[in-house]
């Protein structure tokens, strides 16, 4: 029912595909005046320091709350790696005030939806109803932010959970397994080279006293943000804020170091052995992201980059490597802006029958070495930003995700006003500017390389 990580839709369902060239045609012919005004945000901060963010949408009489905590994987250290996502799961067993699970059963029969979320920089609850539970949704958040009661009994059947999960995520998925040794290597002094899960030996070893320590330390009104969007008066939340919230008390959390920051000396390279069925490759680049770059354009025009090598079916990696060459079964890149610390351009593929790693790994890097050379035709550029932008606009059309990107933007300390630039943002970057970014970042010096074989092919080679 937990997630442990989120991941962004790619658009891929039939469905979708025909409302994002209906938005796109829109786009194209009217320009930004397609969308709506947005909805004014309003922002607020309690005394005790929780952060309060409502954006009304009266379209429907529904209501998303979410929780946010600013704590994830990457706050953790080696020794306690897990226990922001054992925590998520043990907030649903318990408090002063509710058994456990009665929380849950109170949503269920309310005709509410719940659940939460780890990542690597954030830890979130949420619950989706009518709008009229919106005080239901405080009175429950507010008493599992101070309230919580870790029983051992819960405990360790909770941990028996997570580690059952880890092992079917990523024991025994070949691709998991090796993506967790790959961000192991890629980033050698980032806290991003944990796993959100946490490793087997620290959840063996986990302990009461280490969540409570965890909870005690990050789960306090002023590590918090709270964020509102559906048919609400945002006076109104306020007010419902100060009632739960406001008389929580402040637990400031020690500050978080900064990663310590290697220069990027030459390229690592991984091979492995697995039980996967095909082989797999990786190579991925150290980028900033939008919270740590030097200059915002840097990003945006990663992001677009990403579009135009991998976004859609008609983007260079599909139509030149999977239809037109025949090397990869599937290819693609993915780079992600609204990370805390600095992040990767990663590609990713399967080779074609008749075809091998070394040789997709080639035809990857010539695709690099093509983009550092050459502008991106202005055609193409101007396809991709507006698929962009219209999956932009897709998404924001649900109070849901208006929502998850709101505690995203807070939570990584990028902040949500970028929301209201991000289409200009995209739409004001340039061919000369992609290339700019690839001949910067797409470097061998900034370079993680892994080959997955199949267990069964590389005996077979032998």
């Amino acid at each position: 029912m937990r997630n442990t990580e989120l991941f962004r839709s790619t658009g891929r369902a039939p469905l979708r595909r025909a409302l994002l060239g209906l938005l796109a045609l829109l786009y194209l012919a009217l320009g930004t005046a397609v969308a709506a005004a947005p909805p004014t945000i309003q922002e607020y901060t309690l005394d005790n320091g929780l952060k309060l963010i409502v954006r009304p949408d009266h379209r429907a009489p529904v209501v998303v709350s979410q929780v946010w905590y600013k704590v994830g994987s990457s706050y953790e250290h080696p020794g306690i790696t897990g226990i922001s996502h054992v925590l998520e799961h043990m907030m649903f067993q318990g408090t002063e005030n509710y058994a456990p699970g009665e929380m849950s059963r109170i949503v269920s029969r309310a005709g509410g939806r719940e659940n939460a979320f780890t990542s690597r920089d954030y830890t979130g609850y949420y619950q989706m109803w009518a709008a009229d539970r919106l005080p239901l949704s405080f009175e429950l958040e507010a008493e599992r932010m101070r309230k919580l009661v870790l029983s051992k009994e819960e405990f360790e059947r909770e941990v028996q959970v997570v580690m059952e999960e880890r092992r079917l995520r990523t024991e025994d998925n070949p691709i998991a397994l090796g993506m967790e040794r790959f961000n192991f290597v890629a980033y050698p002094a980032s806290p991003y080279r944990m796993p959100v899960i946490g490793w087997w030996e620290d959840l063996r070893a986990m302990t009461v006293a280490d969540l409570q320590a965890w909870y005690d330390r990050y789960y306090a009104p002023n590590n918090a943000v709270v964020v509102v969007v559906g048919d609400v008066e945002p006076t109104d939340v306020l007010a419902l804020a100060e009632k739960h919230f406001g008389p929580l008390q402040a637990e400031p959390p020690p500050p978080a170091k900064p990663p310590v920051a290697l220069d990027a000396i030459g390229e690592r390279r991984l091979e492995l052995q697995l039980p996967a069925e095909v082989p797999f490759l990786a190579i991925g680049y150290e980028v900033p992201s939008l919270a740590t770059t030097d200059e915002p354009w840097k990003a945006y025009a990663l992001e677009v980059l990403a579009g135009v090598l991998s976004g859609g079916e008609s983007a260079l990696l599909p139509s030149e490597l999977v239809r037109g060459r025949e090397m990869a079964a599937s290819v693609s890149a993915s780079y992600s802006l609204a990370t805390r610390l600095d992040s990767q351009f990663i590609f990713a593929g399967y080779p074609a029958q008749g075809h091998n790693l070394d040789e997709l790994e080639t035809a990857l890097t010539d695709m690099v070495a093509r983009l550092q050379k050459s502008l991106v035709e202005p055609e193409r550029l101007e396809r991709v930003k507006t698929q962009i932008v219209a999956d932009h606009l897709y998404q924001m059309d649900s109070v849901y995700y208006q929502a998850m990107q709101i505690g995203i933007l807070e939570t990584t300390g990028i902040g949500w006003q970028m929301l209201e630039n991000y289409e200009q943002a995209i739409q004001q970057v340039s061919a000369e500017q992609l290339r700019e970014v690839a001949r910067h970042y797409l470097q061998p010096a900034r370079r993680t390389v892994m080959h997955l074989n199949p267990l069964t092919q590389r005996g077979a080679e032998q």
